[in-house]
C-alpha cells in the first residue's frame, strides 16, 4: 500500500553548509551553518524526509572529480547523523552549460533551476511507494535558481539569507519564495514547522 510523505528538499552549499566562495569539494572545507543540524533534525522529528539537492559543475569544470563530491556529501551526512540530522537521498548535477562535457551534457536537465533532481528523487520515492505530498512539501535554498526549482516542482519555496542570499534578485526577476529566513534554523522552526 502506498504511503504518503511530505519532503524538505534541501541546497547544499550555502544553505547546510558554509558556502566558501568556491567549490566545496574536500570534506576539511566543510563547516556547518550554525543551527542547520538542528533544523533538519526538527523536520525530521515531524516527518519530514530529508533530500539535499545540489549543482556541482565544478565536476564539469574539473574543479572536482566526482569522488570527492561524492565523499563529502558522505562527510556531510556523518555530521548530520550526529544530531539525529542525517539525510535520506542526495542529489548533485555535474553538467555545466559553459563547459561542455560528454559524461556530464546528459544532465543538463538536472541543472537547478530545472527540475531533474527532484522529479528523480519523487520517482524514487515512488518506486518504494511512497508518494510525495509537493503542496506539504518544500524546498530551501540560498539561490534564486533554487526558488525558482522548487517553484516550477510545484514545491513551496524558502529562501534562505545565508550563502549568496539573493534576497534582492529573486525581487528583481519575481521569483518569489514563500518564505525568507535567516537561516535554515529559522526557515524550519518559524515557518516550516510553524505550518504543521
Amino acid at each position: 500500500m502506498e504511503q504518503k510523505t511530505r519532503v524538505l528538499f534541501l541546497d547544499r552549499d550555502g544553505t547546510i553548509n558554509q558556502d566558501t566562495g568556491s567549490y566545496v569539494f574536500l570534506k576539511e572545507q566543510l563547516k556547518l551553518i550554525d543551527r542547520s543540524d538542528e533544523a533538519i533534525a526538527l523536520a525530521k522529528s515531524a516527518g519530514f524526509r530529508i533530500v539535499i539537492v545540489s549543482n556541482q559543475a565544478g565536476i564539469a569544470r574539473g574543479i572536482a572529480t566526482i569522488g570527492q563530491v561524492e565523499e563529502v556529501n558522505r562527510y556531510l551526512n556523518e555530521l548530520l547523523a550526529a544530531k539525529n540530522a542525517s539525510f535520506d537521498r542526495c542529489y548533485y548535477c555535474p553538467f555545466h552549460p559553459e563547459y561542455p562535457h560528454p559524461e556530464y551534457d546528459r544532465f543538463a536537465d538536472f541543472r537547478k533551476p530545472a527540475t531533474g533532481m527532484v522529479e528523480l528523487a519523487i520517482n524514487d520515492f515512488l518506486k518504494e511507494g511512497i508518494i510525495v505530498d509537493r503542496s506539504a512539501s518544500f524546498f530551501v535554498g540560498d539561490k534564486t535558481l533554487d526558488v525558482e526549482c522548487g517553484l516550477r516542482a510545484g514545491l513551496r519555496s524558502v529562501l534562505v539569507r545565508t550563502g549568496h542570499n539573493e534576497e534582492a534578485l529573486c525581487m528583481l526577476r519575481n521569483i518569489i519564495p514563500e518564505f525568507v529566513a535567516d537561516d535554515l534554523y529559522q526557515a524550519v522552526t518559524e515557518h516550516i514547522l510553524a505550518l504543521c
